[in-house]
């Protein structure tokens, strides 16, 4: 029996979603899996809490399990750096989240689908005999000078050769991974504090399902267990046993996360994770209130089974029936002016409603506040767009993004947590909940700026010759802050080839906002220059002006931008379909002559002059006119005149 059904509104599901569908499967059991263990010798032998692909017999105790774990608490977090990544995609347009990874000596960079119900990162290899074509190149084991393969031994499951071990990993939507374990040097990006560090990764040979066809190249696994990125980094004693992720809001996308203990803000809700329980992070979620009255149910329906579980990969929440019915009978409850549409996909009968407008901000004078209330009596609160998503058919409507599961687990995905830093704070066993805009995460929590991720040249032609880039580290590894000579960008414009359906009407305005978005800058400074359809195809030209302020860009703006351009870090939804960057062009900011630096006052002055030149003409007009009424006056022919004496000569 599946515990939830996975929902995505995309043509193809584009991650392994609701990975933990396999517990009811398969069943559930700790064991000491061997594709779990990658290091030979006996000290090498775990008990792993992750899922089993291979069911095998436990030969360590409870006791031993819960030491591991324990262990972990002797390394101090405070003083010891993170990695902070940036997100990307969209929650509902893509059905995932992803980072980017560099792995190997050079970097080779990947999209990544940040999955906590995972525990093996893994990337397509470069012979892969059945794997997709995604964001990025396969990775080249070959081109990597500080790759190693994880040889064969008595603890991992060997390939056809006996030289390699192997991982495979089964997720109940019939998508499934397999390849050979290596490990290299993963980098974080240039934001991140943490230096780049060895671990061992997945190489795919096959891939197949929804993993074949996503755009992601791969899976970055923060779960619990050996194979997993925050196991490995905590166990080197590089990082806290702690990580955070913040999901952008509704209609933004894009967001954070930060692997590594960072310091939580003093009124973080927080709720108790019990490790033991399951491979999963879960929760101890005694209640939930709507509109500030709780539903008549058990705690107990919230523990049943799995628990709750919190799950990064999962798109929606599901709830146990009853549980769901009481919801959804609450909400409703709560609208008597909005009328109750159907959704958007035939295939589902969704609960939505029409008439409230599309100004997220205006939601919550509409639907009720929910809150979600844990078992030490802390609350966190949902505003709508945290059980909510857009109609995409019917313009100011909205849906319940919250279901009933036929499972007795209560599996609380992503949407839940939109605009929410949630900190998975393992080392204490607990994880930790803050309202916040994810947007602007790195400024809210303090975080000192930090230099853009390194630029190679590049070359575009401008409308006053060819300008070169430099790249953004020095020849001596220093970052330069200006660009050499007097070199100031006033203008960057870019090609964009975007791929359309003929049957979606692209909304222009909402396309602005989301490049404004993406490169982090005012809406206002995107403009939309020129647009030619050939085919399915669009060829779109945009310009990014500075700030209405400012005559040209800084050059850490500049180069953002720039990077964020040629890398392909940009990223929209998918309903806009698929882009690809055609030209960028860097122009530098124009010499003004002396008339433009002072345009503003002469054309004052002139108009002053103009002025006052035409009322002194009017008025010399006016005075002649009333002088020759005056001086040439006749009477008509045939009026009484008296005679007049003729002068003498």
């Amino acid at each position: 029996m599946a515990l939830a059904r996975t929902r995505t509104r995309t043509p193809t599901l584009p991650r392994p979603t609701l990975t933990i569908l396999i517990l009811a499967l398969i069943g559930f059991s700790l064991y000491n899996s061997s594709s779990e263990a990658f290091h030979g010798g006996p000290d090498s032998r775990r008990r792993s809490m992750v899922l089993p692909l291979y069911l095998s017999p436990s030969n360590s105790s409870s006791h031993a399990h819960r030491r591991e774990f324990q262990g972990r608490r002797l390394h101090k977090s405070d003083n010891r750096p993170n990695a902070r990544m940036r997100l990307y995609d969209d929650l509902l347009s893509n059905g995932y989240y992803t980072t980017r990874l560099w792995i190997g000596t050079p970097p080779q960079e990947f999209a990544l689908i940040v999955d906590t119900g995972s525990t093996v990162t893994y990337v397509p290899c470069s012979d892969c005999e059945q794997c997709g074509n995604h964001q990025d190149p396969r990775f080249q084991p070959n081109s990597s000078s500080t790759y190693e393969p994880v040889k064969c031994n008595m603890n991992c499951n060997c390939n056809k050769e006996g030289v390699q071990c192997t991982y495979e990993r089964r997720y109940a939507e019939m998508s499934s991974s397999s390849g050979v374990l290596g490990e290299d040097v993963i980098s974080f990006g240039n934001e991140s504090e943490l230096k780049p560090q060895r671990a061992v990764f997945g190489c795919e040979n096959v891939e197949t399902g929804d993993l074949y066809s996503q755009r992601a190249d791969g899976i970055i696994g923060l779960g619990r267990g050996r194979l997993s990125v925050m196991d490995q980094l905590v166990d080197k004693g590089v990082i806290g046993d702690s990580f955070s992720l913040c999901y952008g809001g509704m209609g933004i996308g894009g967001g954070a996360m930060i692997l590594g203990g960072i310091s939580s803000p003093r009124d973080m809700v927080f709720a108790h994770s019990d490790p033991y329980r399951s491979p999963y992070y879960n929760i101890d979620l005694k209640a939930i209130h709507v509109a500030g009255k709780p539903l008549k149910l058990s705690p107990k329906v919230f523990d049943r089974k799995h628990g709750t579980v919190l799950d990064s990969g999962t798109t929606y929440a599901y709830l146990p029936e009853e549980a769901f019915h009481a919801f959804k009978a609450a909400i409703m409850r709560e609208l008597h002016s909005l009328k109750q549409i159907h959704g958007p996909d035939p295939n589902y009968n969704d609960i939505c409603f029409s008439g409230t407008g599309r100004d997220v901000t205006l939601l919550s004078a509409i639907f009720p506040q929910v809150d979600m209330v844990f078992g030490n009596g802390q609350k966190l609160s949902l505003s709508p767009e945290n059980y909510l998503f857009r109609h995409t058919k019917v313009r100011g409507a909205y849906c319940l993004g919250i279901f009933k599961n036929a499972d007795p687990t209560t599996l609380l995905g992503g949407i839940l947590v939109r605009n929410t830093l949630v900190t998975y704070d393992r080392e204490n066993n607990k994880i930790g909940f803050w309202k916040t805009n994810c947007s602007e995460l790195w400024k809210i929590l303090n975080y000192p700026s930090s230099p853009p991720p390194p630029v190679t040249p590049l070359v575009s032609d401008s409308l006053n010759g060819n300008t070169e880039i430099p790249p953004s580290i020095a020849p001596d590894g220093s970052h330069p802050t200006f660009f050499p000579g007097e070199f100031q960008i006033g203008l960057i414009s870019f090609d964009m080839m975007l791929g359309v359906n003929k049957s979606v009407k692209l909304n222009f305005t909402e396309l602005t906002e989301f490049i404004a978005h993406e490169l982090e800058v005012k809406v206002s400074q995107v403009h939309l220059m020129s647009l030619k359809v050939e085919g399915n195809y669009s060829l779109i030209r945009w310009a990014v002006f500075p700030a209405k302020s400012s005559e040209y860009f800084s050059n850490t703006t500049a180069m953002s931008i720039i990077l964020r351009l040629k890398e392909h870090h940009m990223q929209l939804p998918e309903k806009f379909g698929s882009y690809q960057l055609v030209e960028l062009k860097v122009e530098p900011q124009m010499k003004q002559s002396w008339w433009k630096q002072h345009h503003l006052w002469t054309v004052t002055i002139g108009v002053l002059v103009t002025l006052v030149f035409g009322l002194l003409t009017l008025g010399a007009w006016l005075f002649w006119r009333q002088k020759r009424q005056e001086v040439g006056s006749y009477e008509p022919v045939g009026a009484i005149v008296p005679e007049q004496e003729l002068q003498p000569l």
